[in-house]
């Protein structure tokens, strides 16, 4: 977490309508990160990052096409169940604030629908074990929890380092591998989130600039 810094504009806009397409705002994050400018807490490793960089997904206008359309009221996921999407939305909710805003958890059921069977798969298995974890925590799911339970859990869950084999004890494997889950879910959300109109907003985007540089941490509430 951090403190806004001055952003460098590697491109100007100036005659674009006032809004952007999903399209055209992970095209100015991977502007950005031509210009040497990293993605805003995301590893370049990351699923995420490399689905959205991809040379076939900027080109699959039936995904962007989509992304245009996860406002609408009768919006149904195409991958994840009901359920599943309830619990990323107050995940990434209380993960990065204003993700429900941004249609975090609809944006990633859609890059997920077109995704590998191995990403889908290890995406599941982190929203799975983080709620276990909670359940077995505090007798609820994670969205049934109140603010102080989902911030008392998620900062212990964000806490840790992803080195299994030097571990000794059963604990500090189990909190190893809930961090391991917990840094899979917050690459996918703040993928999501700054690839939105809301995100780039954030980093102050104003419809005139492209940034080749992205200032820290704007939640100092969140789980980053």
């Amino acid at each position: 977490m951090g403190n806004k810094k001055n952003l460098v504009v590697i491109e100007s806009a100036t005659t674009e309508a006032v809004g952007l397409t999903r399209r055209a705002m992970v095209q100015r994050l991977l502007a950005g990160m031509s210009a040497s400018a990293g993605w805003p807490l995301l590893a370049s490793t990351h699923p995420v990052f490399e689905l959205l960089r991809s040379g076939a997904f900027p080109h699959n206008d039936a995904v962007f096409d989509s992304a245009e359309e996860l406002g609408q009221a009768n919006w149904k996921p195409a991958f994840l169940t009901p359920q599943q999407n309830e619990l990323l939305a107050a995940l990434a909710e209380s993960i990065v604030p204003g993700s429900t805003r941004a249609h975090v958890s609809r944006f990633i059921d859609l890059l997920l629908s077109v995704d590998k069977r191995e990403n889908q798969r290890r995406f599941v298995e982190s929203l799975t074990a983080l709620d276990a974890e909670a359940q077995k925590r505090f007798k609820k799911s994670f969205p049934a929890l109140g603010e102080e339970q989902k911030n008392a859990f998620l900062t212990e869950a964000s806490t840790g380092s992803e080195r299994p084999q030097a571990l000794e004890t059963e604990a500090e494997k189990k909190q190893s591998a809930l961090y391991s889950h917990f840094e899979n879910l917050k690459g996918w959300i703040s993928g999501a989130y700054y690839s939105s109109e809301v995100g780039m907003r954030e980093l102050g985007w104003t419809n005139d600039y492209a940034f080749a540089a992205f200032p820290g941490c704007a939640h100092p509430e969140g789980h980053h």
